[in-house]
């Protein structure tokens, strides 16, 4: 089986740096998974001793705790920090951005706009640093500004930081053509935006596409479903494990590409598998 990696794929800044973290605390605690990637959870806890929190009330005095890539609600770090407790932040420096973005636009009276998925760590992170959270308001596609009162005609709009930039497009179009003022800060990140662009460029040009990562993974699913558009026969996989081999039938190039939090043991265990098919 002929196998072609994507352009960009992988790792990012972010991760790499939380990972390194994570390593150098050996025997600290994470606030929630540290990265979207259970396998590289599972070898960090094996070879680093690295615990994981649920929630806050899990940490005792004296305890250390590593604050996760995707970042934590305002109001969970003060908590920490006023306590006797090592607090070592490794939230991605592109998601800290759009946080002190809504603390600080929110003092300006600004209604706020997230293009994001309010279920996901992130945005809740993000969300809670607005002066009003009930001025903050999460989206995942156009339609649904529709439904909102906002409570100023200043509109400010930010999107999770591994989102994509076409439909953060569409989004804030529509705000532009119904509001006086509309602010957009551009908070998704470099590195998603090269994977994105070099995962719809292979994908049209392959058989069939693997995407590597967590199937929790934000900015993982985004790419998976870039790829559909471009390929039918697109498949998301946490590890080697789950390739199921029937895929490859008929098929002559394989287009590979992987989530921002899947490392590359990972990757290139499921590269070795698909060559020897």
């Amino acid at each position: 089986m002929q196998v072609k990696l994507a352009s960009s794929y992988g790792f990012c800044f972010g991760v790499k740096r939380a990972i390194k973290i994570a390593e150098i605390n050996k025997g600290a605690s994470t606030m929630g998974p540290l990265i979207h990637n259970l396998d590289e959870i599972n070898r960090l806890k094996d070879d680093y001793k690295v615990g994981l929190y649920k929630d806050i009330n899990e940490v005792n005095p004296n305890d250390t705790v590593i604050i996760r890539t995707h970042g934590i609600p305002r109001n969970d770090l003060k908590t920490l920090k006023l306590q006797n407790i090592k607090v070592v932040n490794a939230t991605c420096p592109f998601v800290t951005t759009p946080q002190q973005i809504v603390r600080r636009i929110s003092q300006k009276n600004y209604s706020i706009v997230i293009f994001g998925d309010e279920t996901h760590p992130e945005v809740k992170g993000i969300k809670s640093y607005g002066k009003d959270i009930n001025d903050v308001h999460v989206v995942t596609k156009v339609e649904e500004l529709a439904n909102i009162k906002f409570k100023f005609d200043k509109i400010a709009s930010i999107a999770q930081t591994t989102k994509n930039k076409e439909e953060y497009l569409e989004i804030v179009n529509e705000l532009i053509l119904k509001h006086r003022e509309v602010r957009v800060f551009n908070t998704i990140c470099d590195a998603t935006f090269e994977n994105q662009d070099a995962a719809n460029e292979l994908s049209n040009d392959v058989d069939i596409m693997i995407i590597i990562g967590g199937k929790n993974s934000s900015n993982t699913k985004q790419l998976h479903k870039i790829c559909l558009k471009n390929c039918e026969s697109s498949y998301l996989v946490e590890n080697d494990k789950e390739v199921d081999i029937t895929w490859f039938k008929n098929k002559k190039l394989c287009g590979i590409t992987a989530g921002a939090s899947t490392p590359d043991w990972i990757i290139q265990k499921v590269v070795n598998l698909i060559q020897n098919i």
